[in-house]
């Protein structure tokens, strides 16, 4: 007998309740039906012979293409491509390059690589790979060309300046996108983030390391440069939040069950001592940028400036398909520290800063005290003449692409680089000609002298 209890259960159970189930199941068989009957007629009778994987591609494309914007379908070579992406290192010669009258020109040479090595020049020309014009083709399509295994060589030619042509042949080697730059602005330290790749991390703990090897205890603040950064992986987003951070949440994201909610918490230890933070953000600043802005506004660890972010709050998970490239799937949506989804809202800055140019304005020369006659002189010992100081030059915003949306082409390329990384910075990202870095520059400086004026 008490076998016969538990096969009545389960006799109940395959009768009563999986009806509902099997009517799921008989409507998913008629739809695939659908699917297959379209299928094979498309198969037999479109007017051009399409082969049955160009067909399930394409229903995948579809299928995955009318979720939301950022679920797709990555064929081998788009899969590939986007593990290059994050893995932030790739076979290739170590050029930043860009396109101009239909061949390539270096931006710049990337330091202690094979181009590096062999002298090639910003503003150096390439005509040639291997023998054949790079005439004609696109960007991407030379970029892919310079790309490959390491210790293979590749010869390309060089036109420089009024000099003949000339052949250089480079050997691959194991290339590292730099994905962290950063600098000194008098006493404050400028730090930049173009994307987040395996790389960005450690890249900003060495750049922290060397502005303070530069400044000591004479660095008065930080700027975080997150504009037009379109985001990348969300662990090196939660590390760079936690560099800075001592305690708190980070972030925490939320899927389609109660079982997948997560949340990140940060760790003891700010790199940056607690100095003051201005964290720069723009339209083009998304995702995972958007997570780090965020963590520090809602921490009260950074002043946020420039103009609202993008607003992608949600998070992607990549699925390998056995042989047959990834499919990239929306999981979850992510939320602030204060539990706040900036899907579609983006992150609203502390101050907004929009991009603006600057033009001094000349006035007649204007009189003075000291210039009136008779004027009563300064007693104070080492009191400056009265003389007019000299006028800096009027501020010029720089050169820098609108913002733009994360998941569209990228308005140029870089070898090595991911879509929508702004090209290397030359001398139009300088403070004095960038409106944006130039506010956060004297706020930073303004908190330092009013805080010292405070305490002392």
């Amino acid at each position: 007998m008490r076998f016969l209890l538990p096969a009545a259960v389960a006799a109940l159970l395959l009768t009563a309740v999986p009806a509902t189930h099997a009517q799921d199941n008989q409507s998913t068989y008629e739809q695939l039906k659908l699917f297959g009957d379209v299928f094979e007629r498309v198969r037999g009778d479109y007017v051009e012979e399409v082969t049955d994987e160009q067909l399930i591609e394409a229903a995948i494309r579809g299928m995955l293409g009318h979720l939301d914007p950022h679920s797709s379908y990555l064929d081998p070579d788009s899969f590939g491509d986007m593990r290059v992406q994050t893995r932030g290192e790739f076979g290739g010669l170590g050029i930043e390059v860009t396109m101009e009258n239909g061949v390539i020109k270096v931006v710049s040479p990337i330091e202690d690589t094979p181009a590096f090595r062999a002298g090639l020049e910003a503003g150096d020309l390439i005509t040639h790979l291997d023998g054949e014009p790079v005439l004609g083709l696109s960007l991407t399509e030379a970029v892919d060309k310079m790309r490959g295994p390491i210790d293979s060589t590749l010869t390309v030619t060089i036109l420089r300046g009024e000099r003949e042509p000339f052949n250089v042949t480079l050997t691959r080697a194991v290339i590292k996108v730099q994905s962290v730059r950063s600098r000194v602005e008098g006493d404050v330290g400028y730090l930049r983030i173009t994307t987040f790749n395996e790389q960005t991390s450690p890249g900003v703990e060495q750049a922290i390391e060397s502005l303070k090897r530069e400044l000591g205890d004479g660095m008065h603040g930080l700027v975080l440069d997150l504009r037009n950064n379109p985001g990348g992986l969300l662990d090196e987003a939660i590390s760079v939040a936690d560099d800075f951070l001592d305690r708190g949440e980070i972030v925490s994201t939320r899927g389609r069950h109660e079982d997948d909610t997560k949340r990140w918490n940060a760790t003891p230890g700010d790199l940056a001592a607690g100095i003051p933070m201005v964290v720069l953000i723009n339209g083009g600043s998304a995702s995972a940028s958007e997570i780090v802005a965020g963590a520090l506004q809602d921490h009260h660890r950074a002043i946020v400036m420039g103009t609202k972010s993008f607003g992608k709050g949600s998070v992607q998970t990549i699925i390998p398909l056995a042989q047959h490239g990834a499919m990239r799937l929306t999981t979850a949506r992510y939320y602030t520290p204060s539990g706040t989804s900036i899907q579609g809202t983006g992150i609203e800055p502390d101050i907004i800063v929009a991009r603006a140019q600057l033009e001094e304005i000349q006035g007649g020369v204007q009189r003075r005290e000291a210039d009136l006659r008779g004027a009563l002189s300064n007693d104070t010992p080492g009191a400056p003449d009265g003389l007019e100081a000299p006028v800096p030059d009027a501020l010029q915003d720089p050169a820098q692409d609108p913002a733009q949306d994360p998941a569209g082409p990228p308005s140029g390329g870089t070898e090595g680089v991911p879509p929508g990384e702004v090209a290397t910075p030359g001398a139009a990202d300088a403070a004095l000609q960038d409106y944006q870095l130039a506010r956060a520059i004297d706020l930073l400086k303004g908190l330092y002298l009013f805080r010292e004026r405070t305490t002392n």
